[in-house]
């Protein structure tokens, strides 16, 4: 019995240690086989409860994003809104064009396909390969988004492409609109141009309700109003293969609201005559020996009653429909080179409110005002005009020789004797330094070295300087000496003619005169009057909203010394002795205004060093009495202000009260 194994208590005997003993689990297997159970029964749990998500929970969700893989979004572009002059006549319409889109999600999926598919459609649109290329690298990361290639197709393009639809995958064409200009390059600088938004302007302007195939205003009031031009984008369905061919037509979802008309303060009539005025000026100065560089200018007309803006003239100019369509690289550079625009004078910067000059003799009634205000001179004192003026060493030349007389504050205005202005700045150098600035402040006060808050840009600033702007410009922690960093007598006396670092936009100087014409109040210059939703069927047209002009700010000037300021910018066009009255004093509406000539150093194209050049400036109002009109007209290198900038500004005046002068002979300074 020995053989079974078991005991007679049944228990089991050792095993043989000769034989291999057969597995046993373990308690620790046990717990680890039970883990992975555990974790395996976890991960399909997992696998099971995504699944279940995707396709229950989110199964809509994916289903409409497969869905927009072939059914696409098209934005249908909404016409701007017009731009009318003051009178409604039409400065910038709409006609119908067709936009080339390029759908990324399209394209070949290999390099050399797209970029072959890239050069047969520069070929057919003349859009360079690179361009179309930074355009799919800069909107990558959307490719369900298309880009625009080109704008304003021609007919023959259209066909082209649609005849061979296959050839191109992922190419739309879609109906747009193009901007016309009736009047060409009048008022270029004012009304700006519209162009294809960029990638960043898009991402500051999505959410507004921008999209990426849109154009947008890029200078001018096109850009200042773009918000109501613009209009809102319809929407609408299209159905597409997988190679992105339409298979059908679009169904429309919602329709395009055109955008509003902007009615500017300009008057066109007037804006043509500033713009002819130009360029009288500049052929007059090149009769001369002082202006045979003038080469630019601007003119500025406005109501100094309320601070519209008649009319904006910069030269040279250019023609804003070169932004239209395809644009011409060529005719473009002159906008976007620095190299070219430099050879072409700069066209594309509005002088107006964006250059600055020395303003000369317009700033005189600046410092006559501001001595009268702060005591140093009364309006009949006598001061003596003589052919120079000497102050610690040095010598300051009149404009002329030929004049040594003792003259009152208006004569010297009418005059523009410069010996006259050099003594006030004299005196106002030596007033105590607890009356501060007394000349920089008044001209502070009258918006010179500040902003005019024109709702045009970009705006120039210019310089009324200080001695703490001396000190900040030149700091000694730079290496300047003391010298450079001290405000010297010579200093005040060159600001008191316009001279020195003094820097002004004709815009602001147009806003001063405005200020002398309407008894001391300061104007905010603006160009839009309304945006209005156009009448049909012969009904008139609804405004919507009316900017108009701002509430005037009073300048502070003591109206009598206005007076005699006043008196002596009548005097300078209709006394004997007048700088102005061989130009104005024949005009059968009494002008009053002041020439002005003031020197700049100017480096001409293809000079290495500068030469010191005459600005020829004239501003001016009228009539006298009862002003309704003030203008300021600024020739560049054009010498005398009488020579070129105050028959300039006559012309204006001519269109403007339908009256012509007489004109014997040139005004003088």
């Amino acid at each position: 019995m020995a053989s079974s194994g078991v005991g007679a208590r049944g228990r089991f005997l050792p095993g043989d240690p000769r034989t291999s003993e057969p597995y046993r689990l373990t308690p620790q297997t046990a717990l680890r086989v039970a883990v992975l159970a555990f974790l395996a029964l976890g991960v399909f749990a997992v696998l099971f409860l995504r699944l279940w998500a995707l396709q229950v929970l989110s199964g809509d969700r994916y289903l409409a994003q497969a869905n927009d893989n072939r059914v696409r979004t098209l934005y249908l572009e909404a016409q701007r809104g017009p731009i009318l002059d003051r009178n409604g006549k039409v400065l910038v319409e709409n006609v119908p064009g067709t936009r080339l889109e390029l759908w990324p999600a399209d394209l070949p999926k290999t390099w050399k396909a797209q970029l072959t598919e890239l050069q047969a459609i520069s070929k057919v649109t003349g859009t360079s390969v690179s361009g179309m290329v930074a355009q799919l690298k800069e909107h990558g990361s959307d490719p369900l988004t298309p880009i625009v290639v080109q704008r304003g197709l021609r007919q023959d393009q259209i066909d082209y492409l649609e005849e061979r639809a296959a050839q191109f995958p992922g190419v739309q064409t879609q109906d747009s609109f193009l901007r016309k200009y009736p009047y060409q390059s009048l008022a270029a600088q004012v009304l700006g141009y519209v162009g294809q938004i960029s990638e960043q302007e898009y991402k500051q302007k999505k959410k507004a309700g921008y999209q990426p195939t849109d154009s947008i205003g890029q200078a001018g009031v096109e850009s200042e109003y773009d918000t109501y031009l613009r209009g809102k984008n319809g929407t609408a369905q299209l159905t597409v293969d997988s190679l992105g061919r339409p298979k059908g037509p679009a169904t429309l979802v919602t329709q395009a609201s055109p955008g509003e008309a902007l009615r500017l303060t300009l008057n066109i009539g007037l804006q043509r005559a500033a713009e002819q005025a130009l360029r009288y000026g500049i052929s007059l100065a090149h009769t001369g020996i002082e202006g045979k560089y003038a080469d630019g200018g601007a003119i500025v007309a406005m109501d100094p009653r309320n601070g519209a803006i008649l009319a904006m003239a910069s030269y040279p100019t250019y023609q804003p429909s070169i932004y239209v369509g395809h644009a011409d690289a060529q005719k473009l550079a002159p906008l976007i080179d620095l190299k070219a625009a430099a050879a072409a004078n700069y066209p594309g910067i509005n002088r107006a409110i964006d250059a600055t000059y020395p303003p000369g003799s317009v700033f005189k009634p600046v410092t006559a005002l501001a001595a009268m205000q702060a005591g140093i001179v009364h309006p009949f004192d006598q001061i003596l005009c003589s052919p120079d003026f000497k102050d610690h060493g040095q010598t300051f030349l009149n404009w002329t020789p030929l004049i040594d007389q003792w003259i009152d504050l208006p004569t010297a205005l009418a005059m523009s004797c410069d010996t006259y202005f050099y003594e006030l700045g004299k005196r106002f150098y030596d007033l105590p330094a607890y009356q501060g600035h007394q000349l920089q402040g008044w001209a502070t006060r009258f918006g010179l070295g500040e902003l005019t808050g024109v709702d045009l840009s970009p705006e120039a600033k210019g310089l009324i300087p200080t001695p703490e702007y001396l000190r900040q410009r030149y700091p000694a922690s730079k290496g300047y000496g003391v010298l450079d960093r001290t405000w010297k007598p010579g200093y005040s006396i060159q600001m008191a003619i316009g001279q020195g670092q003094v820097l002004v936009t004709p815009l602001q100087m147009t806003r001063l005169y405005a200020m002398i014409a309407n008894g001391g109040k300061l104007v905010t210059p603006h160009l839009a009057d309304d945006v209005e939703l156009t009448g049909s069927n012969s009904q008139p047209a609804r405004v919507l909203r009316r900017f108009g002009a701002q509430p005037a700010q009073p300048s502070g000037v003591d109206p009598t010394a206005l007076r005699y300021v006043q008196q002596g910018l009548e005097e300078a066009t209709h006394a004997s002795f007048g700088t102005g009255v061989g130009v104005f004093g024949s005009f059968p509406v009494n002008i009053a205004g002041k020439t002005g000539s003031a020197e700049k150093n100017v480096t001409l194209p293809g000079d290495r060093y500068p030469q010191n050049l005459t600005q020829s400036w004239w501003c001016g109002y009228g009539p006298y009495l009862s002003p309704t009109i003030t203008v300021c007209a600024v020739i560049e290198n054009g010498g005398h202000g009488g020579t070129a900038a105050a028959p300039a500004a006559l012309r204006v005046f001519e269109q403007y009260f339908k009256k012509t002068a007489n004109v014997t002979q040139h005004a003088s300074d």
